[in-house]
């Protein structure tokens, strides 16, 4: 008999009564570890997909010897450190090329502190000297059979992503969306309010809308169009950095990590959701890693090869979500050469690894682009942003449920032909054929993909009576503090790419991109000089 509504003692309950195949019987996101008084032993856990951050070190006690100290966060554990210095494998973490490597892994930036990995357990003895992770979890091990139709396959992904948007709704506080106009976000509100009008104890109308004027980044327009269609008011947050920045090596300490974009704007998004009373929202994310990728269309063609129709719908599907698009002949010249490149290596027997699962049965039974997504869901794009996400959402306290994440719907979506994620010239076909009945018609059927990025390049451009930050970027990046700082690979390079910024009109997002990933590192670091004020 259970005597709370607490999950906490559901998890307690099913651990003392299966043990540590409970955590089949989970749906939804944890990391957690439970002490067995009687075994004198520790039972650590994290998530199918690695939605919640666990950490651990080996610290010296007070005799000498060394104990287990874990937290969700790092910062948690800097206390117990002789001292807080960055990794060893530092500078090669940080690099753009190996920025989404390294979250599927036990490598941090922080020497001495690692990463407990998702999909794993461990049993923890007192007195031992390290921690073996066993994994209890994997995709490939739940794919489905037979495959059913392509119809029918919408039908189930509708019953399937309905019942798994129903289940995150269970909620005691207010529940909202981070709407970006995007299709995921927007098919997460539609569902959200599909099952919500006939229920009306949901508190659920609360969408945030993260807003950059006069940017190519905006989206604020389509999520507008989203909010009327269900009929409730968003709520849209211009994002102004100039308001932030002050606060921008707090920011760094509470995120803790690197990544390819300022956390300002995600930060601000979920601080407004906060101060309009919601504590859960339930966003889009998973689907770009479930069904398109980022620029991994063209390797269906492999798959379509020997079907010119198949072929030709994909390129047209690649060439109709590009910003702008290509023509025929580089279309016909891009693919050409994919086709040479990829005969090559198969006629020399030419095989890297694609994914650490490679050698899985089930693994070799996907098709080619599904082998693409794979990786970039397990083990590089999604877990980074989802260590992301929980970090902007967390230091608002504020906890982000995924729809698209259930592992029932993962393992039932990657069990599908690439030919139902894509094609007509649409990526997320099966998404949009299934969800269309919710949603406005010009988000269902918009082709253009814009992502929650900062305009980093309008932001240098401007200065600080427009709101922009280039007196910022010129005055740090020329400092004897950011000149001399060990972490900097070369700042000469790095104040000429600010000048050119600033003097150029035609830079694209990418270099922007590149220029915060080379002063990443002086943020980070100063932020760790910032932690006892913090």
């Amino acid at each position: 008999m259970f005597h709370t509504d607490s999950d906490t003692e559901v998890v307690l309950a099913s651990f003392a009564e299966w043990g540590e195949k409970c955590l089949h019987k989970f749906n939804g996101m944890w990391a957690f570890a439970i002490w067995n008084h009687t075994k004198q032993q520790l039972f650590l856990a994290r998530d199918r997909f690695g939605k919640k951050p666990l950490f651990y070190s080996f610290v010296k006690d007070d005799n000498g010897g060394e104990k287990l100290v874990f937290a969700s966060e790092m910062k948690a554990i800097y206390p117990f450190l002789q001292e807080v210095k960055p990794s060893k494998k530092f500078h090669t973490l940080s690099n753009i090329v190996h920025i989404f490597d390294y979250e599927h892994t036990s490598d941090t930036l922080i020497d001495g502190i690692y990463r407990f990995p998702y999909a794993h357990y461990a049993f923890y003895s007192l007195g031992d000297m390290h921690i073996k992770p066993i994994r209890y979890y994997t995709i490939l091990d739940y794919l489905i059979t037979p495959i059913p139709s392509y119809q029918e396959s919408v039908e189930k992904f509708r019953a399937l992503f309905l019942d798994s948007v129903k289940l995150r709704m269970r909620s005691d506080v207010s529940i909202g969306t981070a709407l970006s106009g995007g299709l995921d976000s927007s098919a997460t509100i539609c569902a959200m309010a599909y099952l919500g009008k006939n229920d009306v104890r949901k508190d659920w109308q609360h969408a945030v809308v993260a807003c950059f004027k006069d940017t190519p980044l905006d989206e604020s327009g389509y999520a507008k169009k989203v909010v009327d269609h269900i009929g409730i008011k968003g709520i849209f947050v211009e994002i102004e950095p100039i308001k932030h920045w002050d606060k921008i090596y707090e920011y760094f300490y509470l995120f803790e990590d690197l990544y390819i974009t300022s956390p300002v704007p995600m930060i601000a998004a979920y601080g407004a959701i906060k101060q309009k009373g919601v504590s859960v929202t339930l966003d889009g994310h998973g689907a770009d890693e479930l069904f398109s990728g980022y620029g991994h269309l063209i390797e269906a063609l492999w798959d379509s090869k020997f079907n010119p129709a198949m072929a030709f719908d994909v390129l047209t599907t690649l060439n109709q979500t590009r910003m702008p698009t290509s023509s025929a002949f580089a279309l016909g010249k891009e693919a050409f050469m994919y086709y040479v490149k990829k005969t090559i290596k198969h006629l020399i027997k030419y095989k890297m690894p694609i994914s650490q699962d490679s050698n899985h049965p089930n693994f070799q039974g996907l098709d080619y682009f599904s082998q693409q997504l794979y990786l970039i869901f397990s083990e590089t794009i999604l877990p980074t942003l989802l260590r992301n996400y929980d970090r902007y959402s967390m230091i608002n306290s504020v906890e982000i449920r995924m729809p698209f994440m259930d592992h029932r719907l993962v393992e039932f979506v990657f069990s599908l032909p690439f030919s139902y994620k894509l094609g007509k010239g649409y990526t997320k076909k099966l998404i949009r054929d299934a969800l269309c009945p919710f949603m406005p018609p010009e988000v269902v059927w918009r082709k253009s993909k814009i992502g929650f990025n900062s305009p980093i390049i309008q932001w240098i451009q401007r200065n600080k009576a427009q709101g922009g930050l280039r007196e910022w970027f010129l005055d740090t990046t020329h400092s004897k503090d950011f000149v001399e700082c060990p972490l900097i690979e070369n700042a000469v390079e790095i104040q000429n790419t600010v000048a050119h910024i600033i003097q150029s009109q035609k830079d694209t997002f990418n270099v922007g991109e590149h220029l915060w990933c080379k002063i990443n590192p002086y943020l980070w670091y100063k932020s760790l000089d910032h932690a006892v004020s913090f």
